[in-house]
């Protein structure tokens, strides 16, 4: 969260009085003095020193969900269970709602979180954030299939897409399973990038997004906080907004 906000926070004094710290070069951040008021912090990444005194703040909330199938990516749905209905009620902020979509029918790995300023660096398309995704079709997957993934697929209408990686781990004219990376998200993109090479999904679950995986512990519709090391992970995200002020 914003640095100015955290020392509102704490009540260190009045808006004036903040702005009077930071000149003075009496705000730290990891031992480091910090001028910029919008500076974004988060305590289990930083350490804030205010005119010697360091403080102890709450943070933005970050849980990893794994989708279950049924579910719809939503802050709220009339009809349906959305993924916030799965974070308990004690543990709901106003602001918390799901980074990116997977669609009803997808499972798979689901960051949900009230920091705005990361969704943004995390889905924004020139961030290329990569994301990983299980697929199973309904045919076989070849060579000539990974080279048209790599070139970028174009759907009809003309709608190019980035190149992406996929890595065939079984074929048959049956069944294949593979996985697909991909730099963007564009909608229903995975599906309609394996019609457009004649195969029809039927199993998606994203496993990775940026340095988040999916870890093995959580069965879908389980969640959990993120720990220090996945948020040490996230942190040239955090810092991106921070360069850019």
């Amino acid at each position: 969260m914003r640095l100015d906000k955290v020392l509102e926070q704490q009540q260190v004094g009045s808006r004036k009085a903040v702005r009077r710290l930071f000149q003075r070069g009496l705000v730290c951040v990891n031992n480091q003095i910090v001028r910029e008021e919008g500076f974004n912090v988060e305590p289990a990444l930083h350490t804030v020193v205010v005119a010697g005194k360091q403080l102890d703040f709450t943070g933005h909330a970050y849980f990893m969900l794994n989708k279950p199938q049924g579910v719809v990516t939503a802050v709220k749905d009339s009809e349906h269970t959305t993924v916030i209905d799965l974070i308990r009620a004690e543990e709901r902020t106003p602001k918390l709602y799901p980074v990116g979509r997977l669609d009803r029918d997808t499972e798979g790995l689901l960051l949900i979180t009230d920091n705005g300023q990361l969704g943004y660096e995390l889905m924004h398309p020139e961030k290329k954030v990569v994301k990983r995704y299980e697929v199973v079709v309904n045919g076989a997957l070849d060579e000539l299939d990974y080279q048209r993934f790599a070139e970028g697929i174009t759907f009809i209408g003309g709608e190019q897409c980035q190149p992406a990686e996929l890595t065939i781990l079984t074929s048959s004219p049956e069944e294949s399973r593979a996985y697909l990376d991909i730099k963007e998200g564009k909608f229903h993109q995975v599906k309609k990038m394996f019609l457009s090479v004649g195969k029809k999904v039927v199993f998606l679950k994203r496993l990775s997004m940026g340095p988040l995986s999916l870890t093995t512990e959580l069965a879908p519709g389980m969640y959990r906080r993120l720990n220090a090391s996945e948020l040490k992970q996230l942190m040239p995200y955090f810092e991106t907004k921070n360069r850019n002020e």
